[in-house]
């Protein structure tokens, strides 16, 4: 049992040290809305919505209050709608994203995620259905999130989705184009996805998920840093061990809020998301943290290490501290969102390529990372391909959340506010492999992917 001794102990970590949670998720299996016709579909959708998340806005700020712990967002992630909807006669199924932009606002929540598909294998004509009318929804909607999976270790790579993701991007960077792309930036690509994560862009309810369930999500970036300025100079042993200790602390916090809240909404509790997700703030940095641990600055040689370090010891502290850690659970690195990320960028010691190098070790992949608003479909699809290949090969979870800012072109930034931050558009390599992406088709799985 987790008890609230234990919170009161955090007292110092929210107020110095930027701890919170940050989002508590709850998931909503919509697979019991399913209907022909799309108007029934979006209305069921949408009743069942409202009525089962009634009340987490309420229930998130009763606990915040209570234990004196921000929680910065509240969300809601269902059934991909590729799934959901794959009896709905319809052409576009951009009615069902501006319900589901309807019951975000109803409720209150902050965005809603599963306007998503799962083609690893192959596109569906309701997957088809849904990606084409990406741009669209993602950029009449507020709140809507989406999200595709691209590959899987078990299933290979679908290059010929991957090649339609490069134009989708483009076409929702300039459907977007008066909002600085923004669009984009609700947009993300995975190989290997999560059903149980409850962190946006990416979120959606899995089909093997209960009907509803609560996840949320802890991070604590300043928690880390300041733990290890009382280390500074020691052996790489002791810097684990501390890195671990925060960890197991800072996953206790989720525990609590997450039995909270499972209590209080009458929904199972799912999973504890031990990521360490930043924000524009100062102090709130994952690069920071980076550099306490003696890399002067984040893209320097060394820095690949220094994260492969702190992503594996929050995973050993945080399961530790609860039986049921899952969705992504390691360190994130979107640049937008990460103040030192941005300087590293803006000083030159930061590029895609040495952001694709850490990827390997970190959790996600290219996040948040604005390039010039020409740049071809074909180099967006090969950046995202080179992920897919990270993830499929090394049987974990990458992504990409790329934002081809519509005019803005290398030293320019464009600026969104709130979590998501201001961007410094980063430059790409100008050589193209448009002849490698139109060959289509599927990279197999890999060979260590027969396990049965």
């Amino acid at each position: 049992m987790v008890s609230r001794q234990e919170i009161r102990m955090t007292n110092r970590m929210v107020t110095n040290e930027n701890l919170d949670v940050r989002t508590i998720t709850m998931g909503i299996n919509i697979m019991d809305c399913a209907d022909e016709d799309i108007t029934r579909f979006c209305d069921k959708v949408y009743d069942k919505i409202t009525k089962k998340a009634e009340k987490l806005v309420s229930v998130g700020e009763e606990i915040s209050a209570e234990f004196g712990v921000p929680v910065v967002n509240k969300r809601i992630s269902i059934t991909p709608v590729a799934i959901a909807a794959s009896s709905v006669r319809a052409d576009s199924f951009v009615p069902i994203a501006k319900a589901l932009d309807r019951a975000a606002k109803t409720v209150g929540v902050n965005f809603i995620g599963g306007f998503s598909a799962l083609v690893q294998k192959g596109m569906t004509r309701s997957d088809e259905i849904l990606i084409d009318s990406i741009p669209e929804a993602l950029s009449t909607t507020d709140y809507v999130c989406s999200s595709v999976n691209l590959g899987s270790t078990k299933s290979g790579i679908n290059m010929d989705a991957v090649k339609k993701m490069g134009h989708i991007i483009k076409q929702t960077a300039y459907l977007s184009r008066d909002n600085g792309s923004l669009g984009c930036a609700k947009f993300v690509v995975f190989c290997n996805s999560t059903s149980d994560n409850p962190f946006m862009a990416g979120a959606y309810h899995g089909v093997e998920e209960a009907d509803a369930a609560i996840n949320v999500g802890v991070s604590g970036p300043g928690v880390v840093k300041t733990a290890l300025e009382e280390v500074r100079g020691e052996d790489f042993e002791t810097l684990c061990e501390t890195v671990k200790r925060t960890a197991f602390k800072i996953t206790r916090l989720g525990q609590l809020f997450a039995q909270e809240a499972s209590a209080r909404l009458g929904v199972p509790f799912g999973i504890i998301d031990l990521s360490l997700a930043p924000t524009p703030a100062r102090g709130d940095s994952i690069a920071e943290i980076v550099q306490e641990m003696g890399i002067e600055q984040v893209g320097a040689p060394g820095t690949t290490a220094a994260i492969a370090i702190l992503n594996d010891n929050v995973k050993k502290g945080g399961i530790m501290a609860s039986s049921y850690v899952g969705g992504l659970s390691g360190a994130f690195i979107p640049v937008s969102e990460d103040s030192g990320m941005i300087e590293a960028v803006q000083c030159g010691s930061l590029n895609i390529e040495k952001l694709e190098a850490m990827t390997c070790v970190c959790s996600v992949g290219i996040d948040m990372v604005a390039v010039p608003g020409d740049t071809s479909e074909t180099t967006i699809s090969g950046i995202i391909a080179d992920e897919m290949a990270i993830g499929m090969i090394n049987a974990k979870t990458t992504a990409v959340r790329i934002i081809p800012a519509y005019g803005k072109t290398v030293g320019e930034s464009v600026a969104w506010g709130g979590l998501l931050g201001t961007a410094p558009i980063m430059s790409v390599n100008k050589f193209s492999c448009e002849d490698f992406i139109n060959r289509g088709g599927r990279i197999p799985a890999p060979v260590h992917s027969f396990k049965n």
